[in-house]
């Protein structure tokens, strides 16, 4: 597809099946991540949903952006996506950094959206982002992927991300995931990234009662130590509180990356936005194990 000032974004659609009804599924992912981290959950949702994943500006397939890839710059992207594919709705579903980026969006057009799942995303609400040594480490891991990413050794640091992919999307990841480029446009964006969501602490995007589940790792790892797991689990479960539809999913056996250890659990909670309720029996209603929290910070049994 092609941006209204010319670029051109690349996008992978799942028909879903004949006679599909209800919203439409676009995925949003991460800073610095193309399309492909999505392979394991599209198939599973795409079995009774429409779906649609794509590359930011710069990243994966697509064209690189000429101007400076700020949080309204990159929510841009999706907004120019959207409308591409029609009137909706849309269940918005994105990943780490994405998150900040589907609910400006979604604020922007509530009318077509009806839902957002948000898999450990980026929350306003942990103040160690904001902290002067969490940009210094930000600064030096930048500066290692960029050096990683020219000398070709990118992909050895990541060997356990791309084997948990589909083989056609550990090769597409392979050869778009560690370019140069993408380098480049990561560091572009983290210029201001931070910036720009430290102002949703004044002024967060206004969803109104747009059902709103956040999934949160249980575990450690993936670059987020112990107490920054805390601390960020504890901002997912106030941003849940806040949402009259809120809900806030513990994978508990998952680190950051979620949707590659527990992408069964992911398109569980699409589903739940996306088809009405089928009552379960017996040992249909088992799950995963996961602890989930409703907004008014009860706990309950999945079941």
């Amino acid at each position: 597809m092609t941006t209204s000032d010319g670029r051109r974004l690349h996008a992978m659609v799942l028909p879903g099946p004949e006679g599909a009804r209800g919203p439409a599924v676009v995925f949003e992912s991460g800073a610095a991540v193309s399309r492909s981290l999505w392979a394991l959950i599209q198939p599973l949702v795409g079995e009774w949903s429409r779906t649609i994943v794509y590359d930011r500006s710069g990243l994966g397939r697509s064209a690189p952006d000429p101007r400076s890839r700020t949080l309204e710059r990159m929510a841009g992207d999706l907004g120019e996506v959207l409308d591409h594919f029609g009137a909706g709705p849309y269940v918005l579903v994105a990943h780490s950094a994405g998150g900040p980026i589907v609910r400006a969006v979604a604020a922007a057009k509530l009318e077509r959206i009806a839902g957002l799942v948000l898999v450990d995303p980026t929350d306003e609400g942990q103040d160690a982002l904001f902290t002067s040594a969490f940009r210094k480490s930000e600064r030096r891991m930048l500066s290692f992927l960029r050096i990683a990413a020219r000398t070709k050794v990118l992909p050895y640091f990541y060997r356990s991300t791309l084997a948990a992919l589909p083989p056609d999307a550990r090769r597409d990841m392979r050869r778009e995931g560690f370019t140069a480029q993408a380098m480049r446009t990561f560091a572009d964006q983290q210029r201001t990234y931070l910036d720009d969501v430290a102002a949703y602490r004044e002024n967060p995007p206004a969803l109104g009662d747009l059902p709103v589940t956040i999934i949160s790792a249980g575990r450690a790892g993936s670059g987020i130590g112990e107490d920054l797991r805390t601390t960020l689990n504890a901002a997912h479960a106030r941003s849940a509180s806040r949402s009259p539809h809120g809900r806030h999913v513990i994978a508990e056996h998952s680190d950051h990356y979620v949707l590659l250890s527990e992408p069964d659990l992911v398109a569980d909670e699409i589903r739940r936005l996306t088809t009405p309720p089928v009552p379960l029996e017996g040992a249909a209603r088992e799950h995963v194990a996961v602890r989930i929290e409703f907004h008014d910070g009860v706990d309950a049994d999945p079941a």
